[in-house]
């Protein structure tokens, strides 16, 4: 399966809906989409994981670049709706304690993005 990154802005933030498999064929192109995506949004990206079934070392190393940069810009950087594999890729590598990760898109967004529930609400 190809991974493909759907963004819509949500308020003043971007939701990235991400599916498909992150591996090393295409963590180039997933790091190209956050970084736009980023750019998008005027104080936080949450990506919604839910769709994701497989993330390579390439692909992790993509979200590492997003983190940074969202933290130079000073925009909220959070990951939603991981599925278990995903959970435990990222607990192996540690990478849980470095990102912010949320059960749910709408607990990311009450943490990260608080003034667009009512409009994600609304969708």
């Amino acid at each position: 399966m190809h991974m493909l990154v759907i963004e819509r802005s949500v308020g003043n933030a971007v939701l990235a809906t991400v599916s498909g498999r992150i591996d090393i064929s295409n963590a180039g192109a997933f790091g190209e989409s956050l970084s736009a995506a980023l750019a998008n949004a005027n104080s936080a990206l949450i990506l919604d994981l839910s769709g994701v079934d497989y993330i390579s070392s390439a692909g992790l190393r993509s979200l590492v670049i997003a983190l940074k940069s969202s933290q130079a810009q000073g925009k909220a950087f959070g990951l939603a709706a991981l599925q278990p594999l995903l959970l435990d890729i990222f607990a192996v590598s540690r990478f849980n304690i470095v990102f912010q990760l949320f059960s749910t898109v709408r607990e990311a967004f009450s943490k990260l993005a608080p003034f667009a529930l009512e409009e994600l609400d609304r969708r």
